[in-house]
Protein backbone atom coordinates (compact mmCIF):
# COMPACT_ATOMS: atom_id res chain seq x y z
CA UNK A 1 0.00 0.00 0.00
CA UNK A 2 2.87 2.38 0.80
CA UNK A 3 4.41 1.69 -2.61
CA UNK A 4 1.07 2.35 -4.32
CA UNK A 5 0.92 5.70 -2.51
CA UNK A 6 4.27 6.66 -4.06
CA UNK A 7 2.96 5.80 -7.54
CA UNK A 8 -0.13 7.89 -6.86
CA UNK A 9 1.96 10.86 -5.71
CA UNK A 10 4.07 10.69 -8.88
CA UNK A 11 0.96 10.47 -11.04
CA UNK A 12 -0.64 13.48 -9.34
CA UNK A 13 2.55 15.52 -9.71
CA UNK A 14 3.80 14.56 -13.17
CA UNK A 15 0.65 13.32 -14.94
CA UNK A 16 1.92 9.77 -15.41
CA UNK A 17 3.41 6.78 -13.65
CA UNK A 18 4.59 3.27 -14.58
CA UNK A 19 3.65 0.26 -12.44
CA UNK A 20 5.35 -3.07 -13.08
CA UNK A 21 4.03 -6.62 -12.70
CA UNK A 22 0.33 -5.82 -12.81
CA UNK A 23 -0.36 -8.90 -14.99
CA UNK A 24 1.13 -12.36 -14.61
CA UNK A 25 2.41 -14.47 -17.51
CA UNK A 26 -0.73 -16.61 -17.25
CA UNK A 27 -2.97 -13.55 -17.47
CA UNK A 28 -1.04 -12.17 -20.44
CA UNK A 29 -1.24 -15.51 -22.26
CA UNK A 30 -5.02 -15.54 -21.82
CA UNK A 31 -5.29 -12.02 -23.31
CA UNK A 32 -3.04 -12.95 -26.25
CA UNK A 33 -5.07 -16.09 -26.95
CA UNK A 34 -8.17 -13.94 -27.44
CA UNK A 35 -6.25 -11.51 -29.66
CA UNK A 36 -5.08 -14.40 -31.84
CA UNK A 37 -8.73 -15.23 -32.61
CA UNK A 38 -9.48 -11.77 -34.01
CA UNK A 39 -10.76 -11.36 -37.59
CA UNK A 40 -8.60 -8.47 -38.80
CA UNK A 41 -10.80 -7.71 -41.83
CA UNK A 42 -13.42 -5.76 -39.85
CA UNK A 43 -13.91 -2.02 -40.64
CA UNK A 44 -12.79 -0.75 -37.22
CA UNK A 45 -9.41 -2.43 -37.72
CA UNK A 46 -6.43 -0.68 -39.24
CA UNK A 47 -3.77 -2.86 -40.77
CA UNK A 48 -0.54 -1.81 -42.50
CA UNK A 49 3.09 -2.83 -42.57
CA UNK A 50 3.78 -0.38 -39.74
CA UNK A 51 0.75 -0.72 -37.49
CA UNK A 52 -2.20 -2.92 -36.64
CA UNK A 53 -4.87 -1.20 -34.56
CA UNK A 54 -8.37 -2.04 -33.34
CA UNK A 55 -10.60 0.89 -32.44
CA UNK A 56 -13.54 0.28 -30.10
CA UNK A 57 -11.44 -2.63 -28.94
CA UNK A 58 -13.66 -3.79 -26.08
CA UNK A 59 -16.70 -3.78 -28.39
CA UNK A 60 -14.88 -5.72 -31.06
CA UNK A 61 -13.21 -8.23 -28.72
CA UNK A 62 -15.57 -8.40 -25.69
CA UNK A 63 -14.08 -11.67 -24.42
CA UNK A 64 -10.92 -9.79 -23.44
CA UNK A 65 -12.68 -7.42 -20.99
CA UNK A 66 -12.77 -9.76 -17.95
CA UNK A 67 -9.14 -10.67 -18.63
CA UNK A 68 -8.07 -7.01 -18.60
CA UNK A 69 -10.18 -5.76 -15.70
CA UNK A 70 -8.72 -7.99 -13.03
CA UNK A 71 -9.41 -7.40 -9.34
CA UNK A 72 -5.91 -5.97 -9.03
CA UNK A 73 -6.46 -3.37 -11.77
CA UNK A 74 -9.87 -2.43 -10.40
CA UNK A 75 -8.42 -1.90 -6.94
CA UNK A 76 -5.64 0.28 -8.36
CA UNK A 77 -8.13 2.44 -10.26
CA UNK A 78 -10.28 2.95 -7.17
CA UNK A 79 -7.21 3.72 -5.07
CA UNK A 80 -5.93 6.32 -7.54
CA UNK A 81 -9.19 7.91 -8.70
CA UNK A 82 -12.07 6.80 -6.49
CA UNK A 83 -15.35 5.31 -7.67
CA UNK A 84 -17.63 6.36 -10.50
CA UNK A 85 -15.34 6.04 -13.53
CA UNK A 86 -16.36 4.24 -16.73
CA UNK A 87 -14.48 3.06 -19.81
CA UNK A 88 -15.14 5.56 -22.63
CA UNK A 89 -12.54 4.58 -25.27
CA UNK A 90 -10.43 1.52 -26.01
CA UNK A 91 -7.80 0.86 -28.67
CA UNK A 92 -5.40 -2.00 -29.29
CA UNK A 93 -2.04 -1.20 -30.93
CA UNK A 94 0.35 -3.73 -32.43
CA UNK A 95 3.56 -2.11 -33.64
CA UNK A 96 5.60 -4.79 -35.52
CA UNK A 97 9.32 -5.15 -35.01
CA UNK A 98 10.13 -3.73 -38.45
CA UNK A 99 7.77 -0.78 -38.02
CA UNK A 100 8.78 2.75 -38.97
CA UNK A 101 5.63 4.15 -37.35
CA UNK A 102 6.21 7.17 -35.12
CA UNK A 103 4.01 9.80 -33.48
CA UNK A 104 5.19 13.34 -32.79
CA UNK A 105 4.42 15.26 -29.61
CA UNK A 106 0.69 15.77 -28.99
CA UNK A 107 -2.04 15.70 -26.36
CA UNK A 108 -5.07 13.38 -26.56
CA UNK A 109 -7.62 16.13 -27.09
CA UNK A 110 -10.60 14.22 -28.50
CA UNK A 111 -13.23 11.91 -27.09
CA UNK A 112 -15.32 9.31 -28.95
CA UNK A 113 -19.06 9.99 -29.07
CA UNK A 114 -22.20 8.58 -30.68
CA UNK A 115 -23.03 11.38 -33.13
CA UNK A 116 -22.05 14.78 -34.50
CA UNK A 117 -23.97 17.62 -32.83
CA UNK A 118 -23.56 21.39 -33.06
CA UNK A 119 -22.99 22.15 -29.39
CA UNK A 120 -21.22 25.01 -27.63
CA UNK A 121 -17.82 24.04 -26.26
CA UNK A 122 -17.50 20.92 -28.44
CA UNK A 123 -15.31 21.07 -31.54
CA UNK A 124 -13.57 20.60 -33.87
CA UNK A 125 -14.96 17.26 -35.06
CA UNK A 126 -13.35 14.34 -36.90
CA UNK A 127 -14.56 10.98 -38.20
CA UNK A 128 -12.28 7.93 -38.27
CA UNK A 129 -13.55 4.56 -39.44
CA UNK A 130 -17.19 5.61 -38.87
CA UNK A 131 -16.41 6.81 -35.35
CA UNK A 132 -17.18 10.39 -34.30
CA UNK A 133 -14.53 12.23 -32.29
CA UNK A 134 -14.66 15.74 -30.87
CA UNK A 135 -12.59 18.01 -28.65
CA UNK A 136 -14.72 18.57 -25.52
CA UNK A 137 -14.54 21.32 -22.88
CA UNK A 138 -11.26 21.30 -20.97
CA UNK A 139 -12.93 20.19 -17.73
CA UNK A 140 -13.72 16.77 -19.21
CA UNK A 141 -10.16 16.19 -20.41
CA UNK A 142 -8.68 17.31 -17.10
CA UNK A 143 -10.61 14.64 -15.20
CA UNK A 144 -10.13 11.73 -17.62
CA UNK A 145 -7.28 9.25 -17.33
CA UNK A 146 -5.75 6.50 -19.47
CA UNK A 147 -4.45 3.04 -18.64
CA UNK A 148 -1.94 1.56 -21.09
CA UNK A 149 -1.46 -2.19 -20.66
CA UNK A 150 1.82 -3.49 -22.11
CA UNK A 151 1.86 -6.97 -23.60
CA UNK A 152 5.57 -6.72 -24.55
CA UNK A 153 8.68 -5.14 -23.05
CA UNK A 154 8.74 -1.55 -24.24
CA UNK A 155 11.75 0.74 -24.16
CA UNK A 156 13.32 3.60 -26.07
CA UNK A 157 14.30 1.27 -28.94
CA UNK A 158 10.78 0.01 -29.74
CA UNK A 159 8.56 3.02 -29.33
CA UNK A 160 8.12 3.61 -25.59
CA UNK A 161 6.28 6.86 -24.97
CA UNK A 162 8.34 9.99 -24.45
CA UNK A 163 6.54 12.49 -22.22
CA UNK A 164 6.95 15.97 -20.82
CA UNK A 165 6.26 15.74 -17.07
CA UNK A 166 3.62 18.14 -15.68
CA UNK A 167 2.60 19.34 -19.14
CA UNK A 168 -0.96 18.17 -18.36
CA UNK A 169 -1.29 21.11 -15.99
CA UNK A 170 -0.98 23.71 -18.74
CA UNK A 171 -4.29 23.26 -20.54
CA UNK A 172 -4.08 23.06 -24.33
CA UNK A 173 -0.34 23.01 -24.95
CA UNK A 174 0.54 23.16 -28.63
CA UNK A 175 3.67 21.10 -29.44
CA UNK A 176 5.08 23.85 -31.65
CA UNK A 177 5.23 26.10 -28.58
CA UNK A 178 7.21 23.72 -26.35
CA UNK A 179 9.99 25.66 -24.65
CA UNK A 180 12.78 23.09 -24.38
CA UNK A 181 14.87 25.46 -22.26
CA UNK A 182 12.27 24.94 -19.51
CA UNK A 183 10.79 21.52 -20.32
CA UNK A 184 12.40 18.08 -20.01
CA UNK A 185 11.63 14.74 -21.64
CA UNK A 186 11.19 11.37 -19.92
CA UNK A 187 11.16 7.98 -21.67
CA UNK A 188 8.52 5.70 -20.14
CA UNK A 189 9.94 2.19 -20.41
CA UNK A 190 7.31 -0.36 -19.37
CA UNK A 191 8.11 -4.07 -18.90
CA UNK A 192 5.80 -6.78 -20.18
CA UNK A 193 2.83 -7.09 -17.85
CA UNK A 194 3.21 -3.54 -16.56
CA UNK A 195 0.92 -0.56 -17.04
CA UNK A 196 1.33 3.14 -17.60
CA UNK A 197 -1.22 5.56 -16.14
CA UNK A 198 -1.42 8.99 -17.73
CA UNK A 199 -3.57 12.06 -18.16
CA UNK A 200 -4.80 12.75 -21.73
CA UNK A 201 -3.41 16.29 -21.58
CA UNK A 202 0.12 15.04 -20.94
CA UNK A 203 2.28 15.84 -23.97
CA UNK A 204 3.58 12.54 -25.37
CA UNK A 205 5.31 11.12 -28.43
CA UNK A 206 6.58 7.79 -29.75
CA UNK A 207 9.68 7.06 -31.84
CA UNK A 208 10.35 4.58 -34.62
CA UNK A 209 11.40 1.07 -33.66
CA UNK A 210 15.14 0.46 -33.95
CA UNK A 211 15.60 -2.94 -32.26
CA UNK A 212 13.06 -4.94 -34.34
CA UNK A 213 11.09 -5.88 -31.23
CA UNK A 214 7.30 -5.94 -31.28
CA UNK A 215 5.20 -3.57 -29.14
CA UNK A 216 1.59 -4.45 -28.29
CA UNK A 217 -0.40 -2.11 -26.07
CA UNK A 218 -4.03 -1.95 -24.92
CA UNK A 219 -5.06 1.68 -24.43
CA UNK A 220 -8.16 2.29 -22.28
CA UNK A 221 -9.56 5.72 -21.37
CA UNK A 222 -11.82 6.41 -18.38
CA UNK A 223 -14.12 9.28 -17.44
CA UNK A 224 -16.47 10.18 -14.60
CA UNK A 225 -18.21 12.92 -16.57
CA UNK A 226 -21.66 12.75 -18.19
CA UNK A 227 -21.98 14.34 -21.62
CA UNK A 228 -24.78 16.83 -22.37
CA UNK A 229 -27.74 15.37 -24.27
CA UNK A 230 -27.98 14.21 -27.00
CA UNK A 231 -24.25 13.32 -26.91
CA UNK A 232 -23.25 9.99 -25.45
CA UNK A 233 -19.90 8.25 -25.04
CA UNK A 234 -19.50 5.78 -27.90
CA UNK A 235 -18.04 3.08 -25.63
CA UNK A 236 -19.68 3.65 -22.26
CA UNK A 237 -18.72 0.62 -20.17
CA UNK A 238 -19.22 -0.63 -16.63
CA UNK A 239 -18.79 1.84 -13.80
CA UNK A 240 -15.75 1.15 -11.60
Amino acid sequence: MAVLTLYKEKFNQDGFTVIENVYSEVELDAILQELNKVDSSRPTFRKSADLFAIRQFLKEVPAVAPLIFTDRLRQMIKSFFGAGYSVVKSIYFDKPGASNWFVSYHQDLTISVNKMVDMEGFGPWTIKQDQFAVQPPLDILEHNFTVRIHLDNTNEQNGALRVIPQSHRKGIYRPETINWSKESETVCAVPKGGIMLMRPLLLHASSRTTNEERRRVIHVEFSNRDLPEPLKWSEMGDVF
